[in-house]
């Protein structure tokens, strides 16, 4: 019987790199004249052309920039409990799943406490609107509006309208696919979010060192611990927002309690929740508590009304701005003028990002202008 030969094993892809010369590109050109005016005309010419095509691109997709926007935004803000748990002795994997399973725990919890009293008092809001329509007429202040304007008596038109004719049934329908669209579209935002979220707060040390190498060499310290000041605080600026809700939520909590508000902790949940919404937050969050405190009696939705309103004005011109201040070391008035600003400039992402990016500013200013202004 023949021997068989034994199999020579080829040397790996690896070992042939590392073996061979590195290749030759030939050898560096003499640089471009930049005063030419060939050169001139191309860079300009160049320039246009990229910033078009990239304003096009943003524009017709600018739901996945918004997204990629506020997923690295909650990144970077979430950062800093991350770099808390590291400090633990526990790895930046454990540290994130840690996060994420409080963060998706938080969600379950909500759900659980909130949809069903949502469901109830939804219900309960529909079966006594026309009830609730009489007892304002019978309000002498509303009455002489309704005669002059005559909301009341159109809303109740338009009611019994649609209860008999079946314009309430085909209403409702349209509503509910209405609203599973955008239940759809809104959970995959969501995951969406999620997902690049968690895809940038594990790679974000090397993302930031990988930003860092753009530096000169002998900057590159200097810069890191720019970039790392200004993470954290954004990371600050989102920690004073949660604050800041929890500080809106128990607000509502008690004055549920104190107006004997239906499900007060689910309602102080969803204000929980609103509150994180930069500019309109509070306007859902006023509006679903006035709505619930009708369902009570129209003196109580007056008097929710009237506090959340002036709780609004409190904590968006005294405590905002001073928790801000100590937070990020930015003054009141930048606060109010940067979210004035950014929500001008770009809605509601504008509003989200005003905050931190005039923090960010105020530290280049500190660190690197200034310093620059004062040696010259």
């Amino acid at each position: 019987m023949a021997k068989l030969k034994p199999i020579m094993k080829r040397p790996s892809l690896a070992r042939k790199k590392s073996a061979s010369a590195p290749e030759d590109f030939g050898t560096i050109g003499e640089p471009l004249n930049h005063s030419h005016p060939f050169y001139f005309g191309f860079v300009a010419a160049s320039g246009a052309v990229i910033a078009i095509t990239l304003l096009r691109a943003f524009a017709s997709a600018s739901q996945v920039f918004v997204l990629i926007l506020i997923a690295l935004f909650l990144a970077t803000g979430l950062n800093p409990a991350v770099e808390a748990i590291r400090s633990k002795g526990v790895s930046r994997v454990t540290a994130v799943g840690i996060i994420f399973v409080g963060v998706i725990s938080f969600v379950i919890f909500f759900a659980w406490v909130v949809v069903p009293p949502v469901v109830s008092q939804g219900a309960q809001l529909i079966n006594n609107l026309p009830s609730l329509l009489q007892d304002l007429k019978s309000n002498a202040t509303i009455n002489r509006l309704n005669d002059q304007f005559g909301l009341i008596d159109t809303l109740q038109a338009k009611l019994r309208e649609f209860t008999s004719d079946g314009t309430l049934l085909i209403s409702t329908f349209g509503g509910v696919i209405g609203v599973g669209k955008s239940v759809i579209s809104g959970t995959f935002s969501a995951l969406t979010i999620l997902v690049l979220t968690l895809y940038f707060i594990t790679s974000l040390p090397q993302a930031i060192a990988l930003g860092v190498r753009l530096a000169p060499a002998s900057r590159r310290d200097r810069v890191a611990k720019l970039t790392n000041a200004i993470i954290g605080r954004i990371g600050s600026f989102v920690g004073a927002q949660i604050f800041i809700a929890f500080m809106a939520a128990i607000f509502v909590f008690v004055l549920g309690m104190i107006l004997g508000l239906p499900s007060p902790v689910a309602i102080a949940m969803v204000v929980l929740v609103c509150a994180l919404i930069p500019l309109i937050g509070h306007f859902l969050g006023c509006g679903i508590v006035t709505i619930i405190a009708l369902t009570v009696s129209i003196p109580v939705g007056v008097i929710a009304f009237i506090t959340y309103v002036v709780y609004v004005q409190i904590e968006n011109y005294v405590v905002t701005p001073r928790i801000m201040k100590r937070t990020l070391e930015v003054p009141g008035a930048v606060t109010i003028i940067a979210a004035l600003i950014g929500s001008s400039l770009l809605g509601l992402i504008g509003g989200l990002l005003a905050v931190p990016v005039a923090a960010a500013i105020i530290l280049i200013l500190d660190e690197v202008v200034y310093p620059r202004a004062d040696n010259s």
